[in-house]
């Protein structure tokens, strides 16, 4: 079974190495989100990819989610001595991939051809691909004007109300070959639980991968989602907050409304505590399934995705009879 994953952050990460505890090598394609990409201390910084990377890697450090396990933070510390800001941490190993990519980012590689590599380096049995090789970065409007996404989400912790949400970059970005030919291929499209807005939110703008998506639910790929918004909040950052200040409401039925104006779900997965609001969600088109979505444990999350791998292949017998309807069994 060929997936497509489309994730950002610690949410997307977890059911990402959910996917691939389910899949053989090579069945996972994860298109993670560059809109939080940066620069710090001349260093081209990915935190989005590298919290996918590091996970499914099986290195991330396990209490934050992000991050590489038994970090230390020799070099942040003689920075702040010398005086520079250091209210965006990086850990010593984690550095080490920001000196490589940046190396070759300068060499005159793509972005996409080194995320592969790194992949490669790393034992990562799945592909993760950047959304667009060109840049494209999160600008977010406050009350207090316009900030970048990590000054806001890192550096003031959140705090502020969000007012308005743009993508600058995001009309000279273009597809890549890789990622459209993972979706031209999928056999499954799988939406992560990231944050709609910022995550998920700038993938689906780059031009031509919705149109992808799109393209490929005519073709019967289920498109399946779950919801990382339970019982109003969302389970990690400011997802939830981010919703209310855009007028948005902020619960799984939020979500479903985002999605369901681009079409782009066939299916949802939403918690056991939200179970009121399935009916509500079904009124908007997808169908939904109401199952414990909160990824605590490795198991949790192969559960979770084991549950949605099989509601797509049912949904995929049912549109095609002659396709086997029984599960899969664990690679």
């Amino acid at each position: 079974m060929r997936v497509v994953c489309l994730a950002g952050g610690v949410g997307g990460a977890k059911l990402a190495d959910g996917l691939q505890q389910e899949l053989a090598p090579g069945e996972l394609t994860v298109i993670v989100n560059t809109g939080d990409d940066l620069e710090r201390h001349s260093l081209t910084i990915w935190p989005d990819h590298d919290t996918v990377l590091y996970t499914l890697a099986g290195i991330a450090e396990p209490g934050q989610g992000w991050g590489i396990a038994g970090e230390t933070w020799q070099v942040m510390g003689q920075l702040a001595r010398l005086g520079e800001e250091t209210w965006f941490r990086l850990g010593d190993k984690d550095i080490a991939t920001h000196l490589y990519r940046t190396a070759r980012l300068r060499g005159g590689a793509r972005p996409t051809e080194i995320a592969l590599d790194m992949s490669r380096a790393l034992g990562v049995p799945s592909r993760i691909l950047p959304m667009t090789d060109q840049s494209v970065r999160t600008r977010l409007r406050t009350d207090d004007g316009w900030l970048d996404f990590q000054d806001y989400f890192v550096r003031l912790r959140q705090t502020p109300d969000v007012r308005e949400v743009r993508f600058e970059g995001i009309e000279s970005a273009s597809l890549t070959p890789e990622c459209r030919e993972a979706i031209r291929s999928a056999e499954t499209i799988v939406i992560a639980p990231s944050n709609p807005i910022v995550s998920i939110g700038p993938i689906l703008a780059v031009p031509g991968l919705l149109a992808e998506i799109l393209a490929a639910r005519s073709r019967g790929v289920p498109t399946v989602g779950v919801s990382g918004i339970v019982g109003g909040k969302a389970l990690r950052g400011p997802a939830d907050r981010m919703m209310s200040g855009l007028g948005e409401e902020s619960s799984a039925l939020g979500v479903a409304r985002r999605y369901a104006a681009q079409e782009l779900l066939d299916l949802l997965f939403i918690d056991r505590e939200d179970d009121a609001l399935a009916d509500p969600i079904r009124a908007l088109g997808p169908d939904v399934v109401v199952t414990d979505t909160i990824m605590t444990s490795n198991s949790s999350r192969a559960r979770l995705a084991r549950e949605m791998l099989d509601a797509a292949a049912a949904m995929r017998a049912k549109r095609d009879p002659a396709m086997d309807p029984e599960p899969r069994a664990r690679p």
